[in-house]
């Protein structure tokens, strides 16, 4: 067994990038959560001010042996519109900017490559952020699982649902 890989991902609201990963194989945990901020232990409410500096992220616990980096970053670019700066769909503040957040300079080094030859695919220049994971600090409970746990919620059907469509519909293969 393979020693557990950490990645983190900002693009959007978390509970959709949430839903969307949690649906792949080799994927362990997902933990909605804050990061790219200079705020210690943001709340919710701290974070939605736009005061703190933090995007909302999710941080996956996965196996390299199962799935690797380079697919998470293919599904995390297809679940959001990386040309958006600081916005995703209706959600809108720096808080939900598209920022990949490294665990070491590979990851660091295959996001760069990653978002270079994706800028070629768009009209629009890619504005994702890509930093350093330096902290890493867990929503609170009611955001964790929360597409599993309100499905029928009108947000989670609008926005959630559409991007696990989406990969369940183009990484067929990769799915748990």
């Amino acid at each position: 067994m393979s020693e557990r890989a950490k990645a983190t991902f900002g693009g959007g609201c978390f509970w959709c990038v949430e839903a969307a990963f949690e649906e792949l194989e080799g994927v362990e945990s997902v933990t909605s959560g804050y990061a790219g901020g200079h705020t210690d232990d943001p709340t919710y409410e701290e974070v939605c001010s736009g005061e703190t500096g933090h995007a909302e992220v999710v941080q996956l616990k996965y196996d390299p042996d199962v799935v690797s980096y380079d697919e998470l970053l293919e599904v995390f670019f297809t679940i959001h519109d990386p040309t958006q700066l600081n916005r995703q769909g209706p959600d809108v503040g720096t808080q939900y900017r598209s920022i990949v957040l490294s665990h070491d300079d590979e990851q660091r080094e295959q996001a760069e490559a990653y978002v270079e030859a994706l800028d070629e695919e768009y009209e629009d220049d890619v504005v994702t952020e890509i930093e350093p994971c330096e902290k890493f600090w867990e929503a609170e409970a009611y955001h964790q699982n929360y597409f599993e746990k309100n499905p029928d919620d009108a947000y989670c059907t609008m926005h959630a649902a559409p991007k696990v469509e989406k990969v369940r519909e183009k990484f067929e293969a990769k799915l748990a």
